[in-house]
């Protein structure tokens, strides 16, 4: 039997993994990007966005690959809503959560009414097997494209897995309900040994994911420094500190050894989720910091001599247009050296997800029209405070950014494109059901 695992667009650290587990298993598989498959092919169908729900050309390809005699099983973080994925792709299951042993399980001839962590139709009614996540998370090595060093994820060729699970519960982030909140870390000699494997096939930049990188060995709430500078200290032996990064971190989990080691062995940058200036809305946002925190954060950082981005996001339904302007105020105080804006997205399972169920359109600034200085441009008040932000942002940046013609159309087209996805995305959400949304 042919087995193909399919990431469309980009090689998924998942995906790779997926294809080496059934390698490992003993069977001939291919990893690709684009949406081909031979008839009769079982495809392993790995979706790392809502949008792909909403995607013509993925609809059409499960389609035709259940009509060629083939099956197809979907998986990846969409698995967390398997009755939208069902609903949307009709694949012939959805492999739930981590599914690395439920593949083991399908490739070695298991039927879905005998395994675990799937979820399919059986009779028009839909049937979810769900199962616990595993302990370890040790696995065989990726499945490593010949041309993965062509790839670039925020100047990344791949993001390596040093362990999963968050501490935190940001409202919007999907990352502690689908590893859960416990911090399960891999060996960092298993994790050098991929991170060779990968340097060899040609990736130029390895990243740590897993949510925020410093949690990595962490017990009980406790940082564990000692192992993440370990870990660091490994990956740069291996690549050079100019090709590896640990981008993601959460104000609260930084110490003075963590950020000397970010210096010494990477390629001296911290990427902070700070989302906004307002007291209020982090506390609705549920992120577990305050203001003064995160500022305390940037200037420790810039005392270790790091470069410090920012992440920000508007549009959440409570924020108000004073909360708004205090992230303006905050973007201008800090004057960080990279800022990404991003318009909140109610990714399904997550609690806000629940709260936009339960917003009215007409309060939404998703579908809100905008009464500001960019009502001309016929922006929502979501659109309008993601493209005032970006050009905000250019402006406090320390370095001098000249707001070019080419550079305006660019932010506005960008404003433009998110509030269409995320208006999309929240129509998807209100098709099945306010009242079925998780409870926070």
């Amino acid at each position: 039997m042919r087995y193909t695992v399919i990431s469309p667009g980009i090689y998924t650290y998942g995906a790779m993994l997926i294809a080496g587990t059934i390698r490992q298993s003993g069977h001939t598989v291919t990893l690709k990007k684009d949406l081909v498959a031979a008839k009769g092919d079982t495809v392993f169908l790995s979706l790392y966005s809502t949008l792909h729900l909403l995607n013509p050309g993925i609809r059409s390809f499960v389609e035709q690959c259940r009509k060629s005699e083939g099956t197809c099983y979907i998986g990846g973080p969409v698995s967390a809503y398997p009755e939208i994925v069902l609903g949307e792709l009709n694949p012939d299951a959805v492999i739930l959560g981590e599914g690395e042993q439920t593949v083991r399980h399908l490739v070695a001839g298991a039927k879905l009414q005998n395994t675990e962590g799937v979820a399919y139709r059986s009779a028009q009614k839909i049937v979810i097997r769900k199962r616990e996540p595993p302990v370890s998370i040790e696995h065989p090595l990726p499945l490593i494209p010949a041309d993965i060093g062509s790839q670039s994820i925020r100047g990344a060729s791949a993001y390596i897995e040093s362990h999963r699970g968050c501490s935190g519960a940001c409202t919007f982030c999907q990352v502690p309900r689908f590893f859960g909140h416990a911090i399960r870390s891999r060996e960092i000699p298993r994790i050098v040994a991929e991170v060779e494997a990968f340097k060899k096939a040609g990736a130029r930049r390895i990243a740590i994911s897993g949510g925020t990188g410093s949690l990595y060995q962490a017990k009980n709430g406790r940082l564990n420094p000692d192992a993440f500078v370990g870990l660091l200290s490994e990956l740069a032996r291996v690549m050079g500190s100019a090709n590896v990064s640990s981008p993601d971190i959460r104000v609260d989990c930084i110490t003075d050894e963590i950020l000397d080691a970010i210096k010494k062995y990477t390629i001296g940058w911290v990427f902070f989720g700070i989302e906004s200036g307002s007291d209020a809305i982090l506390k609705k946002m549920g992120k577990g910091v305050t203001i003064a925190q995160v500022s305390d954060a940037i200037r420790r950082c810039r005392e270790h001599g790091l470069k410090v981005a920012g992440s920000f996001i508007v549009g959440y339904p409570t924020e108000t247009p004073e909360d708004y302007e205090k992230t303006k105020d905050f973007i201008a105080e800090q004057q960080l050296d990279d800022v990404f804006i991003s318009i909140a997205e109610p990714i399904p399972s997550t609690p806000l997800a629940v709260l936009v169920a339960k917003t009215p359109k007409p309060e939404n600034p998703i579908f809100m029209p905008t009464t500001g200085e960019y009502r001309s441009l016929g922006l929502t008040e979501a659109e309008a405070r993601c493209f005032d932000l970006m050009l905000h942002a250019d402006l406090s940046k320390p370095a001098l950014h000249v707001t070019t013609d080419a550079i305006y159309d660019a932010y506005l087209t960008e404003a433009k494109k998110q509030g269409r996805e995320i208006r999309a995305v929240t129509e998807l959400l209100f098709r099945y059901h306010r009242e079925s949304a998780p409870t926070p």
